[in-house]
Order: C-alpha cells, then sequence, then structure tokens
C-alpha cells in the first residue's frame, strides 16, 4: 500500500538495494513465552537489524498508576535508540512476525520522542521471508552509536485527566480498541475491573487489517472511521496502551491529524476508584 507510515517488502527492498541507510528493528514478541523475541531473531532476522527486547525496553514494571505496560523515561528510551545507531533524522523500519501491536508500539514511542522517518513493515518477517527476501541468523552487528536527542511530543500522548475531561463530553473522541467481549464487560481476562471507559466507542484495532493480516488502504480506513470527525481530537486506549497503538497509526493513515495515546490505558483508568465504568454494547462500532 502506498503510505507514510506502513511500507512494503517490495517498496523497503527497493530502498535497501537503492543503498539507502534504513535502521531496521526486529521487535517479535509472545506475552506467553518471554524467551521467544530473542530466539526467533538469533534464528533469523533481516540483514542488518537490531533486535529490541519488547517488555524490557518499551514498558517499564508497572505501579499504583500507570497501567501495565507503562512508558519509559524518554531520556531511557533516547539512550536505547542512540546505542543502535539510531537518531531523530534516522530512517527506522520496525517489524515483527506480521502485523500487531509490537511494531506500532515501536513506531509510536519513536514518533513521540520526536523521530519522523518511521515504518512499520507490512506483514513483517513472515511476508519477509514468503517473498524470499533474505534472512542472516545469530547475534547483530554493532553500529556506530549516535545521540538521540529526545523531543517529546505533548500532542501524541493524553493523561487520565484529559481522558476524565473526554469521558465527560469535553470534546475529545475516544476510541477504546480492545474486542467486543472486553469493551462490553463480558470478559476480562487481564484487568481486575471489566467494562470501557464511559463514551468510548469500540473500534477493535485487528479491524485495521485486511483477511489476510495486510494493512488496510488509508481509503479502507478513512470508511471505517467515517463516524468520527477528522477536524476533532481523539484519544486511544486499550488494556495497557499497547494494542491502541496500531489504531493510533490506522487513524494517521486514514488522515486524521489530532490523535492521543493514553497511555495508561484502561489498567489506568481503573486504577483510580474514583472513576466510572461503563459496561455493555450501545457504543460498539
Amino acid at each position: 500500500m502506498s503510505s507514510t507510515n506502513v511500507v512494503s517488502v517490495e517498496q523497503l527492498r527497493s530502498r535497501l538495494e537503492g543503498g539507502e541507510r534504513i535502521a531496521l528493528l526486529d521487535v517479535r514478541f509472545n506475552p506467553k513465552e518471554p524467551a521467544y523475541g530473542r530466539e526467533a531473531y538469533t534464528k533469523g532476522h533481516l540483514p542488518g537489524a537490531a533486535f529490541i527486547d519488547f517488555k524490557a525496553d518499551l514498558t517499564d514494571p508497572a505501579q499504583e498508576h500507570g497501567g501495565r505496560s507503562p512508558l519509559p523515561a524518554p531520556e531511557r528510551l533516547a539512550a536505547l535508540f542512540g546505542s543502535l545507531g539510531i537518531d531523530r533524522e534516522t530512517a527506522v523500519v520496525a517489524y515483527e512476525d506480521g502485523n500487531g501491536p509490537a511494531a506500532s508500539r515501536l513506531w509510536w514511542v519513536l514518533r513521540y520522542l520526536g523521530a519522523e522517518r518511521v515504518q512499520v513493515l507490512d506483514g513483517g518477517y513472515s511476508a519477509w521471508t514468503a517473498a524470499g527476501g533474505a534472512v542472516e541468523a545469530g547475534p547483530a552487528g554493532v553500529a556506530a552509536p549516535r545521540e538521540f536527542v529526545p523531543s517529546p511530543r505533548a500532542d501524541w500522548l493524553a493523561g487520565v485527566e484529559e481522558v476524565r475531561r473526554a469521558s465527560a463530553g469535553g470534546g475529545a473522541k475516544l476510541v477504546d480498541s480492545r474486542d467486543a467481549a472486553q469493551f462490553s464487560g463480558r470478559e476480562a481476562p487481564f484487568d481486575p475491573v471489566a467494562g470501557h471507559i464511559p463514551g468510548a466507542s469500540n473500534y477493535f484495532w485487528k479491524d485495521a487489517l485486511e483477511a489476510d493480516g495486510a494493512w488496510k488502504s488509508p481509503e479502507q480506513l478513512r470508511e471505517r472511521f467515517a463516524d468520527l470527525p477528522q477536524s476533532g481530537e481523539i484519544i486511544v486506549y486499550c488494556g495497557s496502551g499497547i494494542s491502541a497503538t496500531p489504531n493510533v497509526l490506522a487513524l494517521q493513515e486514514a488522515g486524521y491529524e489530532n490523535v492521543k495515546l493514553y497511555a495508561g490505558s484502561w489498567s489506568d483508568w481503573i486504577s483510580y476508584s474514583e472513576n466510572p465504568v461503563a459496561v455493555g454494547d450501545e457504543e460498539k462500532i
């Protein structure tokens, strides 16, 4: 697909063959198997790609508030990317096994820190190898470090106070990225409280993908989000701020420019006993 935030296998291969310097980041991850990403990377990865440990590198330990997967401090993230030879001007392509939340979270983190040239690989490692793309095994080479000076974008991040105002009808639209069962409160597999933030609409993040797992086109995504005003502010959340990021990316692909992530998401919202909870499907989209 023609896109700013998503790059196809063919496009990436053409750019690499043309000699463009692109930092490739492998962020394969399985929450049920902590060692999976590292082991998969060691067995085979795109040539020159560096490994990102999703849990260790892109989340902080949970506290009383902040959700199940808090964002690390910008300075810690900047030190990580700098050590991999990445600065804010570096072209970066992130990938995982297919199209999932891990690569989108990495994309979001880099963009939030001020990097502009960041994309996710459509179809990830599976699409690359299916197309005959070269792979290499073993550890990555050591890149020359660069200084990544973070410039966090406040217009990409929402806190609980902003979400409270939006929930009370304060103008911004709330988008819940979880599946319908979690949104409605029928299931709560990861959190002690079921339901959703009052006033939110449910757009399951996987509905941004085709049946074969590829990203939908910008035109298809505009149709998907047609009930959301293009000119208004949108705050996206999920359970812990991870699976919301594919929806942030999808909204940008559809032309929405004022989109924020509630990084703490539902798990942060319910950590405040005074916050209201809604159940039911009446706001499901």
